[in-house]
């Protein structure tokens, strides 16, 4: 788009390969951030974290580590950074600076008492619903700034009723149904659920679900180009099989 030279000198004057002061300082105040993954396909996921000031600790200049709250159990950043270490993160400060910082690097979701064994003066907060799970400790590779000519000043709102309802089940507390999703989820085709393994996702001994998931759809994609039923129709179609497109289909159910 004719602007690589101002992209060269974006990248020579303001690209860090690590977070210099100032970056650290406003990493430390920051109560929310943005972060992007994906899968192993490709397939993309953005996200928001928040927590109290602080709550993206910089262990040291080329290392942040955040904790997974109690959530919907979907656990898409994680499964994503199990499948693919690449992660951006994106803190924008709405409120004083009005400036933001981008950081991206390679992610590993890390187990609460190995990181605290390496970093024991991690807080531990008692704020019920707010009990770190794992951890999220990234390498960063790349920060830079995120300008402010497009970033609104806002202002806090004072606080409302008895406080955040962290970790609730409430559906009505977490937002119910907003987007009146439920009434339109039968048209988008069935689910289909993947293998449950029995330990939990980030642990070393809980990698023989995505054999299995992907066992399971090499069957599937086998049997539905077979057409005949033959083994050798199988093989073949097994041969052309299409990639992994998601847990998704429109095809009306059986």
């Amino acid at each position: 788009m004719g602007t690589t030279e101002r992209a060269d000198r974006f990248y020579g004057e303001q690209v860090l390969d690590r977070l210099n002061d100032r970056m650290r300082a406003f990493v430390a105040r920051q109560e929310m951030f943005f972060l992007a993954t994906a899968d192993r396909h490709g397939a993309c996921d953005n996200t928001f974290r928040a927590g109290p000031p602080g709550f993206l600790h910089v262990l040291d200049d080329t290392t942040l580590a955040y904790p997974e709250y109690r959530g919907n159990g979907v656990h898409a950043s994680l499964g994503n950074i199990e499948e693919n270490p690449q992660v951006g993160l994106l803190m924008v400060d709405f409120l004083r600076d009005r400036v933001g910082l981008h950081v991206n690097g390679r992610a590993a979701v890390v187990a609460d008492a190995e990181i605290r064994r390496a970093h024991p003066r991690l807080p531990a907060d008692q704020v019920p619903g707010r009990k770190a799970l794992v951890w999220v400790v990234t390498s960063v590779e790349e920060a830079y700034i995120h300008c402010a000519k497009h970033i609104p000043h806002l202002q806090k709102a004072p606080a409302r009723g008895t406080g955040r309802p962290w970790g609730t089940d409430d559906a009505k507390r977490k937002g119910g149904d907003f987007f009146g999703a439920a009434a339109e989820a039968p048209q988008r085709g069935p689910y289909l659920p993947p293998p449950r393994p029995d330990a939990t996702p980030w642990r070393p001994d809980a990698t023989s679900w995505r054999a299995e998931a992907e066992q399971a759809l090499a069957r599937a994609a086998r049997y539905a180009r077979a057409g005949s039923g033959t083994v050798a129709g199988a093989e073949e179609g097994a041969a052309g099989a299409e990639a992994f497109s998601g847990w998704f289909t429109r095809s009306a159910p059986a």
